[in-house]
């Protein structure tokens, strides 16, 4: 795990050394360990390393096979690549190294552009191929792992986050108006390759993006969900039991594949006291677990350490809690937000942030829960939309959108009027998954976009901001696929998620499997009062806020006027959202742009 950028003249001339440099620093906490920058004619390369697998100097990077011509920075883990270099050893290629990056090399140097199709893991890298110039990037099925690039006449840049390539300069950072109607509809979601900035674009989960040394590329999708349904049809008792081998097969791949001790983000839900479970069952003894709770509020307790005390004990793991006081909560968001490569509206981002911090002095890598609710159908609004009529956008537009389109244009200034952007692209989504079911298409459009920016990018930005791995079996392509075409309505039984809780009975405590579903509270940020509101009223009432020109005052000041009685469909706060919002701006762009 680690972070990487690079640029690439179009124009015949050399980067800029301090530039890349500057990068480079920007991306140190996401690569404590070592670091290392490479450059090749109109190409350089930087790198920094969290070192994970072959902790020796000779896995650093760039990594340079002079024999091959190829070079690499790569961000991420290789999980099948034992296999891939015993295959490719057989193959002829010769191995300086006994990590997992050197075979990304020589399975590009065996299999060109659809090398990630063999690579089962998660990763962000790109490759400088020396003889031809050319500039291979790709990115993982799922998209865990970051991947932003801006492109000039001059050339191109990349990075694993936004603000390396917004401190390399050069980047257009107005408004992108079609982003921004994504955003403001779809909780902070824009789907690649846009974001927020018009100028700074991501590569899309399961994509390559090639570049001539003359500015020609080419982008290729090399993977696509399959939604089939399974022929012959499984009964529900072999449908449980193929996802139980395939859930087992991918915890211990993620706890077996690295030179570092492996930790558990055990928050006392279903999906991460699972995870531990599970590890347990295939030998992975003397467990690392680690929990997080803050002060409650009167609405709401704002820990679960009685449900992750339970699963610690019962497995014997070597368990911390951490409890953060509330006033560090706000103190550190701003630290959080720095953090963000985009805004993240939830407030639980600032949870993960502290976490992260925390369990980076004990251990270098965990497993997280993220993706089940989203592969299984855990949260509420999937049998709504499931017990709904009419077409696909219109069972699932008035669930889960923020807000309408017409109350977006009373969001924003009239110079960001425009048409409904939202609705024909998750239309065309929804329509592209190609699923026999209305359920399963929403699930496959929800893993393959929605979720790559929250939570999946959450997750990495906040963990990765402490130098620490954040590893996601739930996201495992090949327990994805299988999910994916199980009957809706299994996945439905029991309130959702019912084969994770039918495997989970005889292995967790009743308790944690029938309890109501829950979220990762953050109680002193999810009611805006007090202190939070008087944050909330600074942000939005800024000069800088208003000099933007981005939100309708009349609507920001209908909302500070009863601040805790505007809720989305899925209960998000939206005044808490465009604090946010306006928030990450004046953090991530106004401050690199002085």
């Amino acid at each position: 795990m680690c972070g990487i950028c690079g640029e690439l003249r179009f124009d015949g001339a050399r980067p800029d050394r301090q530039t890349l440099l500057k990068m480079m620093e920007r991306l140190e906490r996401r690569g404590p360990d070592a670091a290392g920058d490479y450059a090749d004619g109109p190409l350089a390369l930087g790198h920094r390393r969290l070192s994970i697998i072959d902790l020796s100097e000779r896995s650093n990077q760039p990594l340079v096979d002079p024999e091959l011509g190829l070079v690499l920075v790569f961000n991420g883990t290789i999980y099948n690549y034992p296999e891939l270099r015993d295959q490719l050893r057989a193959k002829g290629y010769r191995f300086f190294t006994s990590g997992d990056s050197e075979v990304i090399l020589k399975a590009y140097a065996e299999w060109g552009e659809d090398c990630p199709q063999q690579l089962h893991g998660m990763f962000a890298f790109a490759i400088w191929d020396t003889r031809r110039q050319t500039l291979f990037l790709a990115r993982d099925r799922f998209g865990i792992k970051p991947l932003y690039y801006s492109i000039t006449p001059r050339g191109l840049r990349f990075a694993s986050t936004s603000s390396a390539l917004l401190q390399a300069g050069d980047v257009e950072t107005r408004i992108d108006p079609v982003a921004l109607h994504h955003h403001l509809t779809l909780h902070a979601v824009v789907p690649a390759p846009r974001t927020l900035l018009r100028g700074l674009r991501k590569l899309a989960p399961a994509h390559s993006l090639s570049f001539q040394s003359d500015g020609r590329k080419q982008l290729r999708r090399y993977w696509q969900l399959d939604t089939q349904p399974r022929t012959p049809e499984l009964s529900e008792w072999e449908w449980i039991e193929a996802i139980h081998e395939a859930l087992k097969k991918a915890v211990e791949r993620r706890r077996t594949i690295a030179d570092v001790p492996v930790g558990i983000l055990l928050s006392g839900g279903l999906d991460s006291s699972l995870l531990v479970a599970l590890l347990a069952e295939v030998g992975g003894g003397d467990l690392f677990t680690f929990s997080v709770g803050f002060e409650d509020q009167p609405e709401e307790q704002g820990h679960e350490f009685e449900y992750s005390d339970l699963v610690a004990e019962l497995y014997q793991t070597r368990h911390q809690r951490f409890s953060i006081p509330n006033e560090e909560v706000l103190a550190r968001l701003p630290e959080a937000v720095d953090n963000m490569s985009e805004p993240m509206v939830g407030q639980d981002a600032v949870a993960f942030y502290l976490l992260g911090e925390r369990v980076s002095r004990e251990v270098k890598v965990v497993q997280s829960g993220q993706g089940a609710d989203e592969v299984f159908a855990g949260y509420f609004w999937y049998p709504q939309m499931q017990a709904a009529q009419g077409s696909d956008l219109e069972r699932f537009r008035p669930r889960y959108f923020d807000r309408s389109h017409e109350e977006l244009l009373d969001t924003v200034e009239p110079r960001y009027h425009g048409p409904d952007y939202t609705s024909p692209r998750v239309e065309q989504g929804l329509k592209f998954t190609a699923a026999e079911r209305f359920l399963n298409r929403v699930l496959a459009f929800d893993v393959t976009t929605l979720i790559v920016d929250d939570p999946v990018k959450r997750v990495d930005n906040m963990t990765m901001a402490w130098g620490l791995e954040a590893r996601v079996p739930f996201l495992d392509h090949e327990l994805v696929e299988l999910a994916i075409r199980m009957p809706p309505e299994i996945k439905l039984k029991a309130d959702g998620k019912h084969p994770l809780k039918v495997i989970s009975r005889g292995l967790l405590p009743d308790r944690v499997i029938d309890r109501p579903k829950g979220y990762f509270p953050v109680p002193a940020l999810k009611y805006v009062r007090g202190e939070v509101l008087e944050f909330t009223r600074g942000v939005l009432c800024t000069r800088a806020c208003r000099e933007r020109g981005l939100l309708n005052p009349q609507y920001v000041e209908k909302l500070l006027d009863s601040p805790e009685q505007h809720h989305t469909p899925i209960l998000g706060n939206k005044l808490w959202h465009l604090a946010l919002l306006e928030f990450w701006l004046q953090r991530n762009v106004d401050a690199i742009s002085l």
